[in-house]
């Protein structure tokens, strides 16, 4: 992305060029047809549950003053507005943990003044809002967004974490808080005597833990041995919800021998109730919050622009990877200066506001690139299946391949089709067919295997379009009306999907990856080199990966104390913001450049993994190719944390490499990164550990293919 920081150039480049494909963002959505319902509805519950779950916490934070119905109708009404007039569709908008985390500060600060009080909360709020769209104008117009390349994976990564502790701190509160008297209710009615008090967080374990074990378990469908494919797929997509719905079922069975009101259950007034909607007016209320206050309101605006600014273009950021091949233009100034209208729209109809979310912003782009290859694997499968029925030799085949790929696409003016895959497809057929002599021959599957081949060098592409986040934004707003029927979900079974979200965010996380190195013991590191890893694994001396993991983990403890001071507590961002100039001024005087490269890499590289004992025959069995279902295609591939596609690396074998590098195992990405490295394999064995021979190196050395991107996952998974 070009740095400019000419006001208003950037909003302006923004706006030329995404009008240019502002009508091909709604076309393509509906010529998808029925398809486009199966990512809408993946993304759906990946924003409507927690937005749920920030309702209930805001709830009991703020005393009542805002409710799942504030939540649910901030995240509703900013993505309708965002997917149509705003410039990055693939961005997700939505109440992030952030912004319950600086309402709750806000409220601390109001409720005890008398000038202010619980009474003209949202209406100083309100202040708040406006103050911080100022602010996002003037960082949009500007350029700021400009430097949004110098946001690297140590602010990335150390935020993400920060989050995942804030979550586990709310689920365990909540869970503690089952066990005591809630401040709104009626401490003499029998549900809140002690014995059913204990009962009710007992019940609340359960329930709690129930939630989080099944849900990382059905995360994990995939693998399982049972069932089909498309059954695993669909239990690893939507087990989670349907785990929400499992044990909210569970809850109910000893209804008939427990006193009213245990468990105890998500509570917020319905939309239609009598003063529910007392917050929609609150801009007549503020007017009358004392001057001074609304000058102080700066101050925490301050610190939610700073917020805002991260975390939208992060998420932006991360669903426009390079890897993705996405085909239409970035949208930083114009999105961050479109954010600043929703958050003064939010402030001013009393409503927490929403920004761009992680990781349900990739998320929502690997579900669409999982759409777009079935639909070109479709479409290409039918047309070489006829190409091979009517006796077509090479040359046919490719040609009439090329003309129905070219139909599946819908260039800009400005762009011509990506063919990458479809060359690297012809090329390796073709080099088959000259080794066997079948080049002049009519094509037949011992030539061109349609769905392995297909399958597997089909390029990542995405299905760019805006009708997704529209969807998925109304179905949000749906359950608005639908509040009776969210009412009935245990309080505990949301602290277990608080807990749940906190674990599911640490995999792919390199800072969460080293610190359970530093737990390993000595002995046991070469374990690491067993699976897949961080290249930084075998870069980086390990006396350097323990000084670095080490200064990230107090930057972090200090940031998660901060959230504790009651005033202070709002500062947080500034810390998160401070990591820019850290990392460009600070760590080079203590780290060398190459090291601080490998550890605060751009982009998520993993060297494959190395088995000391694995035969000749056990890597040629590695290195066969199989087929894959649909549903698998970029699951294991993508970090659940920040959403990223990991870049699988193949290390630089030297005759001087001291180790057991004959052992690697092939690496399955076209797309390999050529950085040569030198493996620290005998640091992180130990004494212990097994080595082979250099004549067994030789012998075991097994060249990598280079089939798909998407048709294997970064671990050679596979379907039955």
């Amino acid at each position: 992305m070009e740095e400019t920081f000419v006001p208003f150039r950037g909003i302006k480049n923004d706006l030329k060029s995404r009008l240019l494909c502002y009508k091909q963002d709604w076309t393509g959505g509906f010529r998808a047809g029925i398809r486009i319902l199966a990512p809408t509805t993946y993304i759906f519950f990946a924003s409507a549950i927690p937005v749920i779950s920030f309702g209930e916490q805001l709830e009991r934070n703020t005393d009542g003053c805002l409710t799942a119905v504030q939540t649910l109708a901030s995240t509703a009404i900013c993505g309708i507005i965002h997917s149509v007039v705003g410039g990055q569709p693939l961005l997700i908008l939505g109440v992030a943990e952030p912004t319950v985390l600086m309402y709750t500060f806000m409220f601390n600060f109001v409720k005890d003044r008398k000038d202010l009080g619980r009474k003209l909360f949202l209406a100083w709020t309100g202040w708040v809002c406006v103050w911080t769209a100022l602010l996002l104008f003037l960082l949009a117009i500007l350029g700021a967004c400009s430097i949004i390349n110098r946001f690297t994976r140590v602010a990335g990564e150390l935020f993400g974490l920060l989050i995942a502790m804030l979550f586990m701190q709310q689920a365990i509160r909540g869970v503690v808080e089952e066990f005591g008297i809630p401040q709104r209710e009626n401490p003499d009615q029998t549900a809140l005597q002690p014995s059913w008090r204990f009962g009710n967080g007992m019940f609340a374990l359960v329930l709690s833990f129930g939630l989080l074990l099944t849900a990382l378990r059905s995360r994990k469908a995939r693998s399982w041995r049972y069932g089909t494919g498309w059954f695993r797929g669909f239990i690893a997509d939507y087990g989670v919800p349907l785990m929400v719905l499992v044990w909210t079922a569970v809850s109910y069975i000893p209804v008939n021998d427990v006193p009213r009101g245990i468990p105890r259950r998500l509570f917020s007034p319905n939309p239609w109730s009598p003063g529910a909607y007392s917050n929609w007016t609150v801009i007549k209320e503020m007017l009358n919050v004392p001057p001074l206050y609304i000058v102080g309101a700066f101050i925490p605006a301050t610190m939610i622009a700073v917020l805002y600014y991260f975390d939208h273009s992060v998420a932006s950021q991360l669903a426009q990877q390079k890897e993705f091949n996405l085909k239409k233009p970035r949208s930083y100034h114009y999105d961050l200066f479109l954010l600043g209208f929703l958050v003064v729209l939010c402030g001013l109809i009393g409503i927490p506001p929403s920004n761009g979310v992680i990781p349900q912003s990739p998320m929502h782009t690997k579900s669409l690139a999982t759409l777009k290859h079935q639909l070109l694997r479709n479409k290409l499968v039918s047309t070489a299946r006829k190409s091979i029925s009517k006796n077509s030799n090479l040359g046919q085949l490719y040609r009439n391949m090329q003309e129905a790929y070219n139909e599946m696409q819908t260039p800009l003016v400005y762009q011509l089709p990506s063919t990458l895959g479809l060359k690297e497809l012809k090329e390796s057929t073709i080099q088959l067919a000259s080794s066997t002599g079948y080049i002049d021959a009519p094509v037949d599957e011992t030539v061109f295997d349609v769905y392995k081949e297909i399958d597997e060098l089909l390029p990542v592409e995405v299905k760019e379009q805006r009708l997704t986040n529209l969807l998925q934004a109304m179905m949000v707003g749906g359950c608005v009306a639908a509040m009776p029927l969210l009412k009935k979900i245990p309080t505990s079974v949301l602290w277990g999907y608080f807990a749940f979200m906190a674990i599911e965010s640490l995999p792919g996380n390199q800072f969460w990856e080293r610190i359970l190195l530093l737990f390993t013991a000595p002995s046991r590191r070469y374990k690491v080199l067993e699976e897949y890893h961080a290249t930084f694994v075998e870069t980086v001396p390990f006396k350097t990966i323990a000084t670095f993991t080490l200064f990230q983990t107090v930057y972090l403890l200090v940031c998660f104390g901060i959230t504790w001071i009651p005033i202070a507590g709002v500062l947080f961002p500034l810390l998160i913001m401070l990591l820019v100039p850290v990392r460009q001024y600070f760590l080079p005087k203590f780290f060398k450049g190459a090291h601080l490269q490998d550890l605060d890499a751009a982009e998520y590289e993993e060297a494959p993994a190395i088995a000391y004992n694995m035969t000749f025959e056990d890597q040629e069995r590695q290195a066969k190719t199989t087929l894959i279902d649909d549903a698998e295609i970029l699951d294991e591939i993508i970090t659940r944390s920040r959403g990223e596609i990991r870049r699988t690396q193949s290390p630089k074998v030297s005759s001087t490499t001291p180790s057991a590098l004959g052992d690697i195992r092939p690496s399955y990405n076209p797309r390999v990164s050529q950085k040569a490295y030198s493996p620290r394999i005998t640091q992180l064995r130990g004494e212990g550990s097994p080595s082979v021979t250099e004549k067994e190196l030789e012998l075991k050395q097994t060249p990598s293919p280079g089939p798909s991107t998407l048709g294997l996952s970064s671990r050679g998974s596979s379907s039955s």
